[in-house]
């Protein structure tokens, strides 16, 4: 089919009652998108084979509650061969449809705030991105993992080819490159709110900005371009399949085409917002703005519009009103405006505007490099020789400037509004601004309405911009760059080793592959047994101690202890007594005093260089009941778990990061330890995980033991979240260690993992676990680390 070069209306949908938010390309029918809209509904567009090129609505959705902000297409499965369409909303819900039902199949909940932006990936993941601050990634219909770090509304998310890997763009100005549910990456560059993403490659991505600039990125940092040409926010972009060509469109009301990194051709709307775009199969493109229609461009000659529908669409765009507060125009000083002779002098660039004077109005042209001629756009309205009654706030004109008070006896603050502006979006810019909370965004809105009526410019005034704060959040355990430890630095004077002692005898049979490396041969067992690894669903502990060195490195550090910290010599001796308490927790030795374990604790607040002997007792006094269960019910046990944490600092010594992650793994031996460590998960995991990044081998071998003990738990419960995190960090910790038995550990925890469970092995799939594991599967020595690594890729098969 012959080109015409440049894009050209191939027709207009008028099938919306508001905005439309949202575009997506359909898997089917052929040709076929879906739309969503603040009118609360989705739509299906299908060709047809009529002489106008136009579509068809073959199906209508619903089942939001409030305004739908965004959609998705989740490619096809053997469950639903046709694919699914995920929309998301204002009611902070995200409903899936099949493309033969006008209700949801299932709606996913756990947002806490509107939806307003979502991406499909393979095995049917979902990314979603909230005002909440937060991203979310779903799967079998259960959120899996929640992103956090942004500090402001998420409102661009992505997921990249390369399995595992997510982009988020937010507010906060910044975009994060999440891992495995880890931030990996933070991109800052962006002057304003990072509005949308769109994928070039497996290294290149492009975002596009409320600073009206597009950037250009490799996944490993670097901003390589920066595009402008547009006046006004930029709210989405989609690249064509030569992944070097894009579409964007904006607040300036245009659609812009970009070619070889320049704006080849700029079309404009009769609508304030052109809030969306998509890319169809042919390399049509399907716009969707604020007066509710959708428009789809072509450079197909065969698929442009008629002569009368053409000249009808540049009809209704010169009787668009332009106001020129609203920075569509640029920077065109309307005083200094020449008439209509202006017009015949050729522009030099596509999308060129000019502005002339034409009695006592003001007209707006755009030039049009494919037809080489001036089109006119609108009229202008506050020009040169307009009236206006202005008020000045910050050196700009306003129609209005609003005094607001929100705390009584507090200060009160501007509101500055044009009357062609949209209401909700200047409320949602007052309230980021003030530093104030979303939900007042309808009460701003209708206070603007209100107070303006009777003052409207245009036709339409559109609906809808969308708040985009959030308060910032804690996230427990940020990573640590700083330089990495070295060996185990526990010998010296006393000849003292945290955790040493006699190996323990093996029993009879085969040995415990978690007990030491040359006391276990798998050999023995591979005739009785296929997986004799995982699911494993009994905690491992860390049992080795020398009770004697340890009491005598305690009695040496004591002596040069500062004097609020030392022990009486009773304190030594019910030490003493409790560590032989608790060396065999079964044995037939009075159980410890609840003196003896308040003094542990007290001993366990030495200052941190000299308290890791206290924590290798409390380490091993943690296996015996009484002793898990004082120090790990419900009151103590925070206090418990909260100082541990607090020694597992990246900043911390290696010792006592070690005997607290050692502690933490001891605690599952008793059901309250369990429960207590099941409760903190997210923010014990998420201490630990950053430890992957210090080169010790011991840390790595109990951190390793701790997500394990946190899988064997977590095997035979249906808390995906849980499993997720488990998976996050066991992934991420295998980019980092080395060890062969922390290899090990973690492998069994895969394994543990995804046994038996469907999501649990989809979600793994999707985060790239598979790669990342292979490589284990040739390791000679010792042999278990591939023996292990085979079946749990079998197992993700």
């Amino acid at each position: 089919m012959a080109s015409s070069s440049s894009y050209k209306l191939r027709c207009s949908i008028p099938g919306h009652e508001m905005d439309v938010r949202g575009l997506a390309s359909a898997v089917f029918p052929e040709g076929a998108f879906v739309s969503v809209s603040r009118d609360r509904t989705g739509r299906v567009w299908v060709p047809n084979s009529s002489p106008d090129n136009g579509f068809t609505e073959m199906h209508s959705i619903s089942g939001h509650t409030n305004f739908v902000s965004c959609v998705c297409v989740i490619a096809p499965s053997e469950t639903y061969p046709r694919g699914l369409i995920a929309s998301g909303g204002n009611d902070n819900n995200i409903c899936v449809f099949t493309l033969d039902q006008a209700q949801p199949v299932f709606t996913l909940t756990g947002h806490k705030n509107t939806v307003c932006t979502l991406s499909s990936g393979k095995f049917g993941t979902l990314l979603s991105g909230s005002w909440d601050t937060t991203a979310k990634v779903w799967l079998n219909e259960k959120c899996m993992m929640t992103l956090q770090g942004h500090t402001a509304a998420v409102w661009a998310v992505v997921i990249l080819p390369e399995q595992g890997l997510m982009l988020s763009g937010s507010a906060d100005k910044t975009i994060k490159l999440w891992k495995a549910g880890r931030c990996e990456k933070t991109y800052t560059g962006h002057e304003d709110c990072v509005r949308g993403l769109a994928v070039i490659s497996d290294t290149e991505f492009f975002s596009c900005s409320n600073d009206a600039s597009i950037r250009r990125w490799l996944v490993t940092g670097e901003c390589v371009q920066v595009y402008y040409s547009h006046t006004n926010y930029i709210y989405s972009i989609s690249v064509f399949p030569n992944c070097q060509d894009f579409v964007t469109t904006g607040e300036d009301r245009t659609v812009r085409i970009w070619r070889q990194g320049e704006c080849s051709q700029t079309i404009r709307l009769p609508a304030q917002s052109v809030w969306c775009c998509c890319i169809l199969p042919n390399g049509d493109i399907a716009i969707g703005a604020s007066d509710g229609i959708i428009r789809v461009f072509t450079e197909v000659v065969d698929r442009i519009a008629s002569a009368e529908d053409l000249q009808a669409f540049e009809d209704e765009l010169s009787k668009t009103i332009i106001d020129p507060k609203t920075g569509d125009l640029g920077d065109i000083k309307i005083e200094d405006l020449s008439g209509r002779e202006h017009l015949e002098e050729p522009g030099n660039r596509d999308g060129q505007t000019r502005l002339i004077k034409e009695g006592d109005k003001v007209e707006a042209y755009q030039w049009s490099v494919s037809d080489a001629r001036w089109m006119k756009i609108g009229d202008v309205v506050g020009g040169s020789n307009a009236t206006s009654k202005s008020v000045m706030y910050e050196g700009k004109e306003y129609d209005f400037v609003f005094t607001i008070d929100v705390n009584e006896g507090g200060p009160s603050m501007k509101l500055p509004y044009n009357v062609a502006e949209d209401p909700w979006l200047t409320a949602h810019n007052f309230l980021q601004k003030n530093d104030l909370s979303p939900s007042f965004l309808d009460q701003v809105a209708n206070f603007i309405i209100e107070n303006t009526k009777g003052q409207v410019v245009g036709p339409n005034p559109p609906a809808g911009g969308d708040p985009f704060t959030g308060g910032a959040r804690y996230i427990p355990g940020a990573s640590d760059e700083r330089s990495a430890f070295g060996a185990d630095p526990f010998t010296g004077s006393g000849r003292y080793i945290p955790g040493s002692g006699p190996s323990p005898i093996a029993s009879s049979g085969v040995a415990d592959p978690f007990t030491g490396g040359s006391a276990y041969s798998s050999a023995a067992l591979r005739q009785a047994s296929t997986n004799i690894y995982f699911p494993k669903t009994d905690g491992v502990t860390f049992e080795q101690a020398n009770s004697a060195q340890i009491i005598a490195k305690i009695k040496e550090l004591n002596g040069s202890a500062p004097q609020e910290y030392k022990l009486s010599q009773e304190a030594l001796e019910s030490l003493v007594r409790l560590l032989g308490s608790i060396s065999e927790p079964n044995s037939s030795e009075a159980p410890p005093t609840i003196q003896e374990i308040n003094l542990l604790w007290k001993a366990s607040h030495w200052p941190e260089d000299i308290v890791f002997p206290v924590l290798d007792i409390m380490r091993l006094a943690v296996r015996h009941p009484t002793v898990n269960e004082t120090l790990c019910g419900e009151a103590e046990g925070v206090q418990l778990c909260n100082h541990l944490l607090s020694l597992m600092s990246p900043e911390g010594r290696p010792a006592n990061q070690m005997l607290a992650l050692r502690t933490l793994c001891n605690c599952f031996m008793g059901r309250q330890g369990r429960a207590l460590l099941l409760a903190q998960r997210e923010t014990v995991l998420s201490r630990a995980a950053d430890l992957a990044g210090i080169c010790n081998k011991n840390i790595h071998i109990a951190l390793a033991t701790l997500v394990l003990n946190y899988a064997s738990c977590l095997h035979s419960q249906p808390d995906l979240e849980a499993k997720a995190q488990c998976l996050s960090v066991a992934s991420r910790a295998l980019e980092t260690v080395q060890d062969k038995e922390a290899v090990f550990r973690l492998l069994v925890a895969l394994g543990t993992i995804v046994s038996s469970d469907q999501s649990a092995r989809e979600l793994a799939r999707s985060l790239g676990v598979n790669s990342q594991i292979s490589k284990y599967s040739s390791v000679s020595d010792p042999s278990k680390v591939a023996e292990c690594c085979k079946l749990v890729l079998k197992e993700m098969q």
